[in-house]
């Protein structure tokens, strides 16, 4: 549904976007990470047709973005940041003129309205004007828009921003439904997103895609991926190390820290696939001591994500 090849932007001597290429297929929620900066806004808005590329083709369905942009754009539903709307509308009166651009009226603009409507949960700010209403209902009536002509392809530039935790999650279940027949891409700085709504993520640095695949296979990634957590008490640290070194299948192991007479370690693997050997020689080496919990890791998306987009100098020591 969107096929992005070779996209490229650039704002006088500034490369925002390098050389960007990546597909969504229909069910498929994509989501795109990157530091401030990254170039995650000027690729969506390039997309949406919202600004021309330098270089590059964005095709939506079977439309080219730049030779065919109305049936392309027909297609697309967009959430920008700080989505812009008419505060002195109410939220009603403001809905209805989108499903009016949109190409709706009588019977289906009010059906069109009442389905987003129930969709966002916007029942109780309906007939207050936009300009009276909390950050997060603001951001719920854009969101309600930009799905009003339930579009196949939907674009969203952080669509949980402002929400409470508990708009977060109705939000985050309504892109999850919608993106089982949608194709879905949108940008977040919350990783834990990530893993709850996409069955892909692709992470860009300095305008270019450094990362692209499962939340799950970006984990493993991870240096801790495969790693076992061992939580022991009354054993010193150093005495720890010193048994846990000669581990088969151990690459090292690291103190996590030490509290209250325990002592938190985690055992690296070679190799990040031990099919749980890693785990039971850990097991068999601490025969005699008193573990409180072992488990295997499976990889820290964060870990990831700073790994790949901070420069040498600024990523802190691995524990």
């Amino acid at each position: 549904m969107i096929k992005v090849e070779n996209l490229s932007k650039s704002f006088g001597p500034k490369v925002a976007v390098n050389g960007v290429s990546f597909t969504v297929e229909r069910g498929e929620v994509l989501g795109f990470l990157g530091p401030n900066g990254a170039g995650k806004s000027t690729t969506m808005r390039m997309i949406t047709g919202f600004i021309p590329p330098s270089e590059g083709k964005v095709t939506v369905g079977q439309h080219d973005m730049i030779e065919d942009p109305i049936p392309a754009k027909r297609l697309i539903g967009y959430l920008p940041e700080n989505a812009p709307a008419y505060t002195d509308m109410t939220v009603e009166g403001f809905l209805g003129f989108i499903a009016e651009l949109r190409g709706m009226h009588g019977d289906a603009r009010k059906r069109a309205v009442h389905r987003v409507v129930e969709m966002c949960f916007l029942e109780s700010v309906l007939y207050q004007s936009i300009e009276t209403l909390s950050k997060g209902f603001r951001h719920r009536t854009c969101l309600a828009q930009s799905i009003i002509h339930d579009p196949e392809v939907l674009v969203m530039d952080e669509p949980t921003d402002g929400l409470d935790p508990n708009q977060k999650h109705e939000v985050r279940g309504l892109i999850r439904r919608m993106g089982e027949k949608k194709a879905i891409i949108f940008s977040t700085h919350i990783l834990e997103e990530v893993e709850a709504v996409c069955s892909r993520a692709i992470i860009i640095d300095r305008g270019q895609i450094v990362a692209n695949g499962t939340p799950q296979q970006l984990k493993q990634q991870s240096d801790a991926a495969g790693a076992v957590l061992l939580i022991v008490r009354a054993v010193a640290g150093a005495q720890l190390v010193e048994r846990l070194s000669g581990v088969a299948n151990a690459r090292r192991t690291a103190i996590v820290k030490e509290e209250n007479g325990k002592v938190w370690a985690r055992v690296y693997p070679k190799s990040a696939n031990t099919n749980g050997e890693l785990a039971r020689n850990v097991l068999a080496a601490a025969t005699g001591w008193q573990v409180e919990e072992l488990h295997t890791e499976e990889g820290r998306l964060d870990e990831v994500f700073r790994s790949i987009t901070l420069p040498e100098t600024a990523k802190s020591a691995k524990p």
